[in-house]
């Protein structure tokens, strides 16, 4: 039977990383790729018989790719600090990582957020990248956030009937450090250039209409509500920021130009 590593990344996840740890602890490896945690993140890991690597973080394109580099069996499953290994789907990752139709396999999340799960809003079945991959099927895209992939040529992708479960936000103080740090990121990214408050304020509504509405997390209460209003924040942050930083570069040209004369 094809032996299977499993990796999770982490950064000061110290109330979430064991249990996502003990959710995979049927893999023959579990790794954990941490980005030098100033918690206590590292040590419970190791407590529950992971390796962990310390990698610096340069983005999650290169993390993940720097994450599957250092596990050593054929097969790879990558699982966030924030999700959770049913046995349902533990089981059907052995039976495909045993009899693999395809190269790389896409797993389905179930979220649970505000107190209840969450079944609109776009967060089922809330497929990311694949999360069962053969280690040489594919790569990361050096994107320092919502990173997408490569596959290898040939390399097909099949899809997990069993899902995994998400818990992306302990709480709404979580939701906004993350919105904050991943809005930052996100406005590095070179299709933000050129970006303007009107493009910042128009994408923004219509990421929350997008879900709010059209994915009717209306069906999805209050917390459907936090989801759109979330994504509206996460995306006008992200021109916005991109705004920013592009008129930081012109007054430090324009400061240069300024002490030379």
């Amino acid at each position: 039977m094809p032996r299977i590593s499993a990796y999770i990344i982490a950064y000061n996840e110290a109330e979430k990383v064991a249990d996502a740890i003990r959710s995979v602890q049927w893999a023959d490896e579990v790794v954990v790729a941490d980005s030098h945690s100033t918690d206590d993140t590292a040590s419970i890991a190791q407590a529950l018989g992971a390796r962990v690597v310390q990698i610096e973080f340069k983005g999650f394109g290169a993390l993940r790719n720097d994450a599957v580099a250092a596990c050593t069996h054929e097969w790879v499953f990558s699982l966030d600090s924030d999700e959770r290994c049913t046995p349902q789907a533990a089981a059907e990752l052995r039976e495909l990582a045993d009899s693999a139709e395809h190269g790389a396999y896409f797993v389905p999340r179930r979220n649970y957020f505000l107190g209840r799960e969450i079944r609109h809003s776009g967060w089922y079945p809330n497929y990311r990248q694949p999360q069962l991959f053969r280690k040489d099927a594919m790569r990361y895209e050096l994107s320092p956030v919502h990173e997408g992939y490569e596959l290898s040529p040939g390399v097909t992708t099949g899809c997990l009937r069993s899902a995994i479960w998400q818990l992306p936000f302990r709480d709404l103080a979580e939701v906004i450090s993350k919105m904050n740090r991943y809005s930052s990121l996100g406005a590095t990214k070179k299709r933000q250039a050129g970006s303007s408050w009107g493009s910042a304020f128009t994408h923004g509504l219509w990421a929350f209409w997008k879900h709010f509405l059209f994915k009717r997390g209306f069906l999805d209460g209050w917390a459907g509500f936090v989801i759109a209003l979330s994504y509206f924040e996460v995306t006008f942050y992200r021109y916005a920021k991109a705004v920013e930083l592009e008129g930081q570069a012109r007054w430090a040209e324009e400061w240069k130009n300024i002490l030379r004369r």
